[in-house]
């Protein structure tokens, strides 16, 4: 409880001003670094930096998951606070009274609340699971990027030590004794419930993108352009043509300079 609370205080005291002029977004590298997953929730905290009109400077760092507070990416550096991961810098965000979702109503809220809750139970987890427990993909991808900037036998050992952190995280939430064919049988059911609400509209409440196209685009843009071994996951979002409008229309709004992993 004294944890939650001291990060609850640490939230709210960096947030007492209007956005800093000196904010650093670190990430690990793009290309030859950065797993799956991570940048996933890099480029949708990029995304929403964004559209919220935020500037901030892209720091790659090597060491960035040793640098954040709660270990893992990305994270700001906003003066002397440090912000790490997607809802805690949105809340910070939001602290401040620049908030891009403040047109929804209540319910509008809440139903925002509970499909990125939704996108963080299932994107995630496929991600961590397709990285980090499918052999191929660990072996030709993630295993190799993750140990890329260490000395053998570092190179092997810390990805190792990963993915025993992995397996235990989805262990705990049901994940691990899953098939590759039901976890992608999860992400169809989510793409499914998000391009049913997405239906014919711009974004998915209306006219303006709020922290839900964020996320989303963060996780389906990686997905569709990340080089893996089995196309198969590409060919199934290739199926919602909303979603992959989305990305599209999200893409060229707000930002061209995405490089492919």
């Amino acid at each position: 409880m004294a944890s939650l609370v001291g990060d609850v205080m640490h939230l709210k005291i960096g947030a007492t001003e209007k956005w800093p002029t000196d904010v650093a977004f670190f990430q690990p590298y793009q290309v030859e670094q950065v797993t799956l997953p991570d940048y996933s929730n890099c480029l949708a905290v990029r995304t929403f930096l964004s559209m919220s009109g935020l500037k901030f400077d892209l720091q790659l760092k090597t060491n960035a998951e040793e640098m954040s507070p709660s270990g893992r990416v990305p994270f700001l550096k906003m003066g002397a606070f440090l912000v790490a991961e997607f809802d805690p810098i949105v809340a910070n965000v939001n602290m401040r009274g620049l908030s891009i979702s403040a047109h929804l109503d209540e319910t509008e809220r809440s139903e925002m609340t509970a499909y990125i809750t939704m996108v963080h139970t299932v994107l995630y987890n496929a991600e961590l699971y397709l990285s980090w427990i499918d052999k191929d993909i660990f072996a030709s991808t993630t295993r190799p990027r993750y140990g890329s900037v260490h000395p053998w036998p570092l190179s092997w050992i810390l990805p190792w030590k990963r993915q025993m952190e992995v397996k235990s995280r989805l262990n705990a939430c049901g994940w691990i004794d899953k098939t590759k064919e039901n976890v992608l049988d999860e992400i169809k059911a989510c793409l499914q419930a998000l391009s049913d609400r997405l239906a014919k509209n711009t974004y998915f409440f209306g006219e303006k993108p709020t922290e839900l196209d964020a996320l989303v685009f963060g996780h389906l843009y990686n997905l569709i352009t990340v080089r893996l071994p089995d196309s198969k996951l590409t060919g199934c979002i290739q199926n919602y043509r909303n979603l992959v409008d989305l990305c599209t229309r999200i893409e060229g709004k707000f930002y061209r300079d995405i490089q492919e992993n």
